[in-house]
């Protein structure tokens, strides 16, 4: 059996992107590791681990199927699960749903929602590998979600969305009601024709701080900055301007 991806597992995951498949890549001969190729979805875009790195889960971007499984100890394909149209390929987060037990979310480009899929098949497994949420949002066009274990709250943004104010709008949901819901949304940013995504949640979880990109088509003439918030309070910390599309 396969030891899983954690930094001491002599074994890769590898995401082969346009083929729709993984490798797991052994590599405790370096000069001649052996490669096992799964066969997912295509084209498989972003993930991570989730359920203490035994699992690894990745969003694909082209068919209805859009989110293969795979068990790392096991070296096999655990899902395909299907989510609604046109979520977003990305990372996402994992949390702990206070009914379903731990979940990896990611939010919608087509519609204004972020999905929870249940990630536990030994402790909910009626409930493995499905949508088990579809928490309403401001609008479409979500790119990032962040949240931490320390934190009550799951942020996420609405960058790609065609309205300039819910473009520049950064949402919380509380996770620890039953159902989650969102309990505050709010523009990140007084400036205009900019878009806020967010950057990143410190490892403490005491702050997130929120990226306010000026527009494409005028590099340098609108303004651009980060904005800084404490994780606890939801209060602005701090604000810095004068940016250029900062990533």
């Amino acid at each position: 059996e396969h030891k899983g991806f954690c930094t001491s597992s002599p074994e890769w995951i590898v995401n082969v992107k346009e083929t729709g498949r993984f490798w797991l890549v052994d590599y405790v001969d370096p000069n001649n590791p052996e490669i096992k190729m799964i066969k997912a979805e295509r084209f498989l875009h972003d993930g991570g681990g989730i359920r203490e790195k035994r699992y690894f889960l990745v969003a694909a971007n082209q068919a209805n199927t859009d989110a293969a499984v795979v068990d790392a100890l096991k070296g096999k394909l655990e899902a395909l699960v299907e989510t609604p149209q046109t979520r977003y390929p990305g990372r996402g987060a994992n949390w702990i749903d206070p009914e379903f037990g731990p979940v990896w979310s990611t939010s919608h480009l087509g519609e204004g929602a972020l999905i929870a899929i249940g990630t536990d098949p030994e402790g909910n497994s009626e409930n493995a590998w499905q949508v088990v949420r579809n928490i309403p949002l401001e609008g479409g066009g979500g790119l990032f979600i962040k949240t931490h274990p320390n934190s009550e709250w799951i942020w996420a943004d609405h960058v790609l969305n065609s309205d300039e104010v819910i473009q520049r709008t950064i949402c919380v949901i509380d996770q620890r009601k039953n159902p989650p819901e969102t309990h505050k949304c709010w523009e990140a940013s007084e400036l205009r024709g900019v878009r806020g995504f967010l950057r990143v949640q410190q490892g403490g979880a005491p702050e997130v701080w929120v990226n306010i990109w000026g527009r494409a088509d005028e590099l340098g003439k609108t303004q651009a900055e980060i904005v800084i918030y404490d994780d606890k309070t939801l209060e602005k910390l701090a604000r810095i301007p004068d940016l250029v599309t900062p990533t």
